[in-house]
């Protein structure tokens, strides 16, 4: 594998990590957010997902993020008859979003980040150390 190709895989996993922290942004964002109108749906959770691509140029596979689906799971709900989103029984609808989860969710893709990071940084190093070589 040449420089240029782990160059490229490395930034493709910078890529979709970025777009995974950028989701759980939105996720955390909305946490605490409420429907406009009694009855309505509030935000619910997004979640990324990758997908693997052959890149035909590098020879080799990379990662992109795939779709961004919608968590089906149950709502939380509160009850706070004095809202203004509350419906008859007096419960507000609150996202779907754990922040507990959605900050380990962070805390991986940053990981990831780093190590992809990580990787341009030691390629980029050994690229100079090669035009060191062939200068001397």
């Amino acid at each position: 594998m040449d420089f240029n190709q782990s160059l490229k895989i490395a930034a493709s996993g910078l890529k979709a990590q970025s777009g995974r922290m950028r989701v759980i942004a939105e996720n955390l964002a909305n946490a605490e957010s409420t429907a406009r109108a009694p009855g309505q749906d509030p935000y619910r959770r997004k979640v990324v997902t990758f997908a693997s691509k052959f890149d035909r140029e590098l020879q080799a596979q990379t990662v992109q993020v795939g779709k961004v689906e919608r968590d089906r799971t149950d709502f939380k709900s509160r009850y706070e008859p004095g809202h203004p989103a509350a419906d008859a029984s007096g419960y507000v609808k609150y996202p779907n979003v754990d922040t507990l989860v959605e900050t380990a969710d962070m805390r991986e893709a940053q990981r990831s980040y780093e190590a992809n990071l990580n990787v341009v940084t030691a390629t980029r190093r050994m690229i100079l150390k090669t035009l060191e070589i062939l200068r001397a």
